[in-house]
């Protein structure tokens, strides 16, 4: 009865156009209700305290890096780089474009950013060289959903601090799959164009390469210094966020000079707006993930999925269904924000490797930014390279399934995360 009440809530909110932060705290009431504690002090000192996180005040910091990222010049000479070393090949704008999501990723961690920029630079290159426009739409938006999974990434710290999950497991557990994404995406690329006619890029001279190089590598060194930072134990996620905002804004301004006091102050501003919402949503699933644990609704589901339990695969397999189910309708981080704290309980009974669902559930619910009826990624895709949301879905198919696929795979062998996890994180 109090997981009917609960979801009976929260969902009847959210049909109505009830924001999903406003809808969490309607359920939270709604069950203290119920369980007669009804108390508004209550409420808001948990709603206070479920922001009082160390480890979110990375969320800030790594917004500010991936503005300034944006408007700093770094996007557009990872682009430059990647089109000295694979603009010639067949198919080489899509290639460019991989290439450019993977380094990207390690740099800002905004599955939408990272999709606005790739669109604006390479999308008309690619309809001028004759690439197919739904195809190629298809695979810059599959390639910016490889940002939340590779550090840093704001959803990872999301799920950290929803979870009760290591941080640092996680960024260093995202890089293999995170790669292997960026693989996958080549090998369906290589298959799409095995016969397309397109126009090939001249290629480079030693003296370009070296040159473009040269100017990229301050945006390479990024990913570098985050990864081997929180494994050496020279810093926490938290702290690695400060280190990538000031590299960002000191590259930005005094390396490439594209930084100007108006443009920090709009990185400033957005970045502000985009904290200020990711936090009170986070504050009010804390206060629902309390009640969650109060009214003993993951004992509740874990009746519901005792079956289940000793088989880790098939739950695995259940969960994930589910999840990818509620992407396509819901967005990232209230979808990660609503089930972690439900499922958590459920999952370590079942001796499933906290950090590895944590990345399982990540890569699933970025799907669902590339799926209708929601697809923030799909819709920031067609609305920057005015495209028809029809078009692109179908321009997307191929590369879903692929990625479907991916977790298929992971789910049958989980080895091939937890083992490179392992072993970077030490």
């Amino acid at each position: 009865m109090t997981l009917a009440i609960f979801l009976g809530v929260l969902l009847g909110a959210i049909l109505l156009g009830v924001p999903v932060a406003f809808a969490l705290l309607l359920s939270a009431i709604g069950l203290m209700l119920h369980m007669d504690m009804f108390s508004p002090d209550i409420l808001a000192s948990s709603l206070v305290n479920g922001v009082d996180s160390f480890a979110l005040l990375a969320i800030p910091f790594f917004l500010v890096a991936g503005e300034t990222m944006a408007c700093g010049g770094l996007s557009k000479r990872i682009v430059r780089l990647a089109m000295a070393y694979l603009g010639h090949k067949k198919g080489g704008l899509g290639y460019v474009a991989i290439f450019t999501s993977v380094v990207l990723a390690g740099l800002s961690g905004s599955a939408a950013a990272d999709a606005a920029a790739l669109v604006a630079i390479l999308l008309p290159m690619m309809r001028g060289a004759g690439y197919p426009e739904t195809r190629s739409a298809g695979l810059l938006a599959a390639g910016g959903i490889i940002a939340p999974v590779i550090p840093p990434s704001v959803p990872l710290i999301l799920i950290g601090v929803a979870g009760n999950i290591s941080i640092s497991r996680l960024f260093m557990g995202g890089i293999a799959p995170g790669l292997m994404m960026g693989l996958a995406l080549m090998l369906t690329w290589n298959f799409l164009m095995r016969n397309e006619d397109v126009q090939q890029v001249e290629k480079a001279d030693k003296a370009e390469r070296k040159a473009a190089f040269r100017d990229g590598i301050w945006a390479l060194v990024l990913p570098f210094i985050i990864i081997i930072g929180i494994r050496f134990g020279i810093f926490t996620p938290t702290e690695a966020a400060v280190v990538a905002a000031v590299y960002a804004i000191f590259t930005s301004a005094f390396i490439y000079r594209e930084l100007t006091l108006k443009k920090f102050y709009e990185v400033l501003v957005n970045s502000c707006k985009s904290a200020g919402m990711i936090m009170f949503l986070v504050g009010c699933a804390m206060v629902a993930s309390w009640l969650i644990t109060v009214a003993q609704l993951p004992q509740q589901l874990a009746m519901l999925l005792g079956p289940l339990i000793d088989s880790p695969r098939l739950l695995m397999a259940t969960i994930m269904l589910m999840v990818l189910a509620i992407g396509m309708v819901m967005d990232l981080s209230p979808t990660v924000l609503i089930l972690v704290p439900l499922l958590m309980p459920v999952v370590k009974q079942a001796g499933i490797d906290p950090a590895y669902f944590g990345l399982m559930f990540i890569m699933n619910t970025c799907i669902g930014l590339i799926t209708p009826p929601v697809g923030t990624v799909l819709n920031v895709v067609c609305g920057v390279g005015k495209l028809r949301v029809e078009k692109a879905i179908v321009g997307i198919l191929p590369f879903v399934g692929v990625y479907t696929l991916l977790l298929i795979l992971f789910i049958v062998f989980p080895q091939l995360i937890t083992v490179p996890m392992n072993l970077i994180a030490g």
